[in-house]
């Protein structure tokens, strides 16, 4: 039985069924409670999010490749010169470290770069590189990056507490809930992990979720979208801060320059 096949299976029924059959058609385990579990007060008092993840079921998810990260990492040239580079600066929308890719979930690498391609994602130098990439070329791209990531431990939950204001913040937008209850341990490898991501890159992404009609910046997400519209600029920057501090399974990785993919 197939990944998809398991989700169908526990996601059949049951008081939370229409909220799950919706993610289940994007092809995602659903943040909420399965037929053996008692119904999520947080889940049945939010009809928000029941219709986020309803309107979101549209979105055509792309067909898996087999994955080569061998291929993939002679095919890495045009991201080393950003994300191979510790500290290196993106400057549009605004100045912020260009986020750690390497240890994040391959999935998760392919379902950006499709946001880019399709142009839910609207940075101009990101979706010039998407457009140039095949979905094999995304498969073992993304395959090499994750294989960067080491085998670093961290606890289910953050050993330091949040300050009781960001306590409240990641409350109410239910971020665990997605993410997992360390940030990286998403529900499903679609989502990316967060924890110990550079703060100013969170940031930045979060506010791109409040963009709207702009053809140059922004990020259209069902989900996301209607998350970011409860908070404050002020709130979001104190998530983005609090996440980018903790411990991360993320890292910048600088290319090998005898490697093929390093010119």
């Amino acid at each position: 039985m197939g990944a998809r096949d398991r989700v169908s299976t526990q996601y059949k029924g049951g008081p939370t069924a229409p909220y799950n059959r919706a993610l289940f058609s994007l092809g995602i385990a659903a943040s909420v409670p399965t037929v053996r579990d008692p119904p999520s007060p947080l889940i049945m008092k939010n009809p928000l999010s029941i219709a986020v993840a309803l309107a979101a079921a549209a979105v055509v998810v792309p067909s898996a490749y087999a994955q080569d990260a061998q291929a993939g990492a002679k095919k890495i040239a045009m991201c080393n010169g950003c994300h191979g580079i510790p500290g290196y600066q993106a400057s549009f929308p605004q100045v912020y470290k260009v986020p750690m890719i390497a240890g994040q979930s391959a999935k998760y690498i392919v379902s950006a770069l499709n946001a880019y391609k399709k142009g839910d994602r609207k940075h101009p130098s990101m979706r010039g590189i998407a457009d140039s990439l095949s979905e094999q070329d995304m498969a073992d791209i993304a395959a090499y990056y994750e294989g960067l990531g080491g085998s670093v431990s961290l606890p289910e939950t953050p050993a330091e507490q949040p300050p009781a204001q960001v306590a409240e913040l990641l409350t109410k937008g239910a971020c665990a809930s997605c993410h997992g209850a360390n940030f990286s341990k998403p529900i499903d490898p679609t989502y990316p992990k967060i924890a110990g991501q550079h703060a100013d890159y969170l940031f930045v992404s979060l506010k791109e979720y409040k963009t709207e009609g702009n053809p140059r910046v922004g990020r259209a997400n069902a989900i996301m979208g209607g998350q970011v519209k409860q908070f404050s600029v002020a709130e979001l920057k104190l998530l983005a801060n609090y996440v980018g501090s903790l411990p991360s399974q993320l890292k910048t990785v600088r290319p090998n320059p005898f490697h093929p993919g390093a010119h």
